[in-house]
């Protein structure tokens, strides 16, 4: 038995700057309204033709892979986390084996939203500590602006989201103090459509059902988010399984070094801080610049988070993330 431990972090974001005076023009909002909210000052946005959700997670990858220290032809597997895919199908596993030119290991493509990265990550961490892989590469990349309802009607969940990749190569760990220590996973599919995006689907609405009604006013093939119910199961769920990977580790709050939530809304994160009596200096946010990029906000965090030299060797990092489904997840890990 092994452990697995990140070897390598790497992420990328559009050039393009989308402030909330730039949104205020748009539609009826401004700055004062969406930091009160949200936290958020600016976001990324691709220009259309510049970039996909494969291509940033691509760019994501080059960078984790190089500086995880290992080959191209050592990477033995790819999970992809994202809810933005360039196509319906095939996932974008596939694209990114083809982009970077890998050996034809298998891919896989994970279908959780804002937890998405720590179920790749636990997914992962199985397959390395098995022996079945030495080197694999997780990405979760968003292209959300692309599908938003750019507009007044949509204010309520667009100025939240934007776009960007986050990677990491998750390789064999042999000092079994070291590295991914345990993740927790779960699940409350009761409360799916309070944040969902219900068109196109086979189950209610498809692409034919859209053409044939033509109709301007129909929402359904835009997100749609309770947000104040999604944000009071979001503070009980993170506390939850933060304290559960904690305690499966016979850790203390006090242990903790660094906090990386996923980047949902900074009121929840400010929340969790002051519930557990964290400093500024064990929380990292970044929610302010680019928003909440679903899948690849705990890997651009975390890996901005590394950069700064703000997580160490020998640091207890935790990783938390709620959202759509609702699914919340944990990583603890030793640096």
């Amino acid at each position: 038995m092994y452990h697995s431990k990140i070897s390598g972090l790497g992420f990328y974001v559009p050039e393009n700057i989308v402030t909330n005076d730039d949104l205020s023009k748009i539609m009826d909002t401004n700055d004062e309204w969406i930091q009160e909210r949200t936290g958020i000052k600016e976001r990324r946005h691709v220009i259309k033709g510049q970039d996909t959700t494969t291509s940033m997670g691509v760019k994501a990858a080059k960078i984790a892979i190089e500086r995880s220290g290992v080959s191209y032809d050592d990477i033995d597997f790819i999970i992809f986390a994202t809810l933005s895919p360039d196509y319906y199908f095939p996932g974008p596993g596939v694209l990114v084996q083809r982009d970077l030119g890998l050996k034809t290991v298998g891919a896989l493509d994970i279908r959780n939203q804002c937890s998405g990265f720590v179920y790749a990550l636990s997914i992962a961490d199985q397959y390395v500590k098995t022996g079945m892989y030495k080197n694999i590469l997780i990405i979760g990349s968003e292209l959300h602006s692309h599908g938003l309802d750019m507009t007044t009607r949509g204010r309520g969940v667009s100025v939240i989201f934007g776009d960007g990749a986050g990677a990491a190569v998750i390789s064999r760990e042999e000092d079994l103090t070291k590295g991914i220590l345990s993740t927790h996973l779960h699940s409350e599919g009761q409360h799916a459509e309070e944040l969902s995006l219900i068109a196109p689907g086979m189950g209610k609405r498809w692409v034919n059902d859209i053409i044939a009604d033509n109709d301007p006013n129909d929402e359904s093939y835009f997100p749609y988010m309770n947000g104040q119910f999604v944000f009071k199961n979001a503070v009980v769920r993170f506390s939850e399984v933060i304290m559960e990977g904690l305690q499966a580790n016979n850790l203390q709050v006090s242990d903790i070094d660094m906090l990386v939530p996923h980047q949902a809304n900074l009121r929840i994160s400010q929340f969790i801080q002051q519930k557990f009596k964290l400093t500024d200096d064990q929380v990292y946010n970044n929610i302010q610049k680019y928003g909440n990029t679903t899948a690849a906000s705990i890997p651009i965090a975390l890996t901005e988070a590394w950069e700064q030299g703000k997580i160490k060797s020998g640091d207890t990092v935790v990783l938390a993330a709620f959202g759509s489904g609702f699914t919340w997840a944990s990583a603890i890990i030793k640096w």
